[in-house]
């Protein structure tokens, strides 16, 4: 009986190292002052002083926030559409997103991605599009992991996540409990479906109504594996943008992401127990591509709504007297907003009017 290698068994390591030599300067483009290099070491290193000078704001009491996701199923439209260079800015926006809620300053990111076997262009094309979501939400891509597991994935499959984290001043901490009575909801846009009900999506776009990733959609202006692929949009730059124009005001008591669950249920999540918040029905703009899943899946209203963003990727609780101000700063950065609804006291329930 002759020996086995490790390659007979379905890992290369002389072509995962030529995988880990593409990887640097997709890591590199996205640093800050604030990394210390360390190529080739087993950990990232970032200098958390707060009070130095190449932190763009001092920090007396800083608090760490974290968060971590996945990408789901839309990894699937990916291996059809043959294009891998935009799941990784859907990874970074599910984890970003969601620190911002804190009213974090996002800091690093790091990825994992699970393959079947060693494949460096297709890991060249992934982390091209971790890196250029580090850049969209302002933080430095300052590690990964790759692991090549041949029993558990199957051909060119493979799986994402990720893991930011964030800094934010304690007296600045966003949560929730300050939404009050008579506060605005400001919804921003969404860019389309971002990285939630892809199961459900490709039940009803290739299963039920038969169609390909190269089929165009007329009503949409696209194909099908365009509409689909469209990368979910980071809000760094949003909300670093209204937090820094009013400073240490408590101008923003709440901000959801609204991902699985919709809008209801990701907001309800941070409401305080004695406040309610009432939604508008048609108080914005539904990008047509959930009209055309809908119809093409004959799904019910409210199982889109309690499914999908519905074109809303993040909500803003607002005091009202600045609601105008935070509209327009949206709308400078090219980003559609819109007042969908107000807080009233109530039992910590989300609702539409």
């Amino acid at each position: 009986m002759s020996p086995i290698t490790y390659k007979d068994s379905g890992v290369d390591l002389e072509l995962y190292e030529q995988s880990m030599q593409r990887l640097p300067k997709l890591m590199h483009r996205t640093f800050s002052p604030r990394v210390m290099k360390n190529d080739g070491g087993f950990a990232g290193l970032f200098q958390l002083d707060f009070n130095n000078a190449l932190f763009s704001r001092k920090y007396e009491e800083p608090i760490l926030v974290s968060g971590t996701d996945g990408v789901g199923t839309k990894l699937k439209v990916a291996q059809l559409l043959g294009r891998h260079d935009t799941v990784g800015i859907d990874l970074v926006a599910m984890c970003v997103n969601d620190i911002l809620c804190c009213g974090a300053e996002p800091l690093f990111f790091l990825d994992y991605v699970a393959m079947s076997r060693d494949n460096p262009p297709l890991l060249e094309q992934i982390v091209a599009g971790i890196s250029q979501g580090c850049i969209q939400g302002d933080c430095s891509l300052l590690g990964g992991e790759t692991a090549i597991m041949p029993d558990l994935y199957n051909g060119d499959d493979y799986d994402l996540a990720g893991f930011c984290v964030g800094v934010v001043e304690k007296k600045q901490l966003i949560s929730g409990k300050q939404i009050a009575p008579d506060d605005v909801v400001i919804g921003i846009q969404s860019s389309g479906f971002h990285s939630n009900g892809y199961s459900l999506i490709r039940k009803a776009v290739f299963e039920k109504a038969g169609l390909s990733v190269d089929d165009p959609v007329k009503e949409l202006g696209q194909t099908v594996g365009e509409a689909l692929m469209t990368p979910t949009i980071i809000y760094s730059n949003l909300t670093q943008k209204i937090l820094r124009h009013y400073k240490v005001k408590h101008v923003v008591h709440g901000i959801g992401h609204i991902t699985g669950g919709g809008l209801l249920e990701n907001t309800e999540r941070i409401l305080p127990p004695n406040v309610d918040l009432v939604f508008e029905r048609n108080s914005w703009e539904i990008p047509p591509m959930f009209n055309w899943v809908q119809q093409l899946g004959q799904i019910a209203d409210e199982e889109m709504a309690h499914i999908f963003n519905m074109g809303i990727g993040l909500t803003l609780m607002v005091n009202p007297y600045y609601a105008n101000t935070i509209l327009e700063i949206a709308q400078s950065l090219g980003l559609k907003a819109w007042t969908i609804g107000r807080a009233q006291a109530g039992s910590g329930k989300s609702r539409w009017k």
